[in-house]
């Protein structure tokens, strides 16, 4: 597989949820928190009571968001609700990916195995280290003088 090539969709039967279940589950990624609902539907995706294309104009940041629905089949099984903040983009729209990763678990418990394997379910635990005191910033000194 090449380098920004997107891996093959496995193949796994959608299964179909019935009429009034709701899965929920809560994605994470540096500051940004998701609370995802997935809900039987035809594969509307609403982000902060926008369109997700509205909410994530960037393509890639798009896909990222969109990666569990459609590597498992589900985005045109599934309507999906989404309330995220805090950080910025990258981070919601990688908490998004992981909400939406975890709420497929609830629905069909047989996906777990692939989309773990596939890096999905590991919550990314990468934040901004902190600022120490006596340099710049977390790992920069002050430049240095020798008189």
């Amino acid at each position: 597989m090449a380098e920004g090539e997107e891996p093959e969709p496995f193949a796994v039967k959608a299964t179909k949820l019935s009429g009034d279940a709701r899965h929920i589950a809560t994605g994470k990624r540096k500051s940004s928190v998701a609370r995802v609902m997935l809900t039987p539907g035809s594969g509307a995706i609403e982000v902060n009571k926008r369109k997700l294309e509205e909410y994530f104009p960037r393509l890639y940041l798009q896909s990222v968001a969109k990666q569990p629905l459609v590597q498992t089949g589900y985005e045109t099984n599934v309507d999906v609700r989404i309330n995220v903040h805090g950080g910025g983009i990258s981070g919601q729209a990688a908490a998004v990916r992981h909400g939406i990763a975890r709420a497929l678990c609830e629905v069909d418990p047989d996906l777990r195995a692939e989309l773990k394997r596939r890096g999905m379910l590991t919550r990314d635990a990468r934040v901004k280290e902190r600022r120490k005191a006596g340099l710049k910033k977390a790992r920069k000194r002050p430049q240095f003088s020798k008189r």
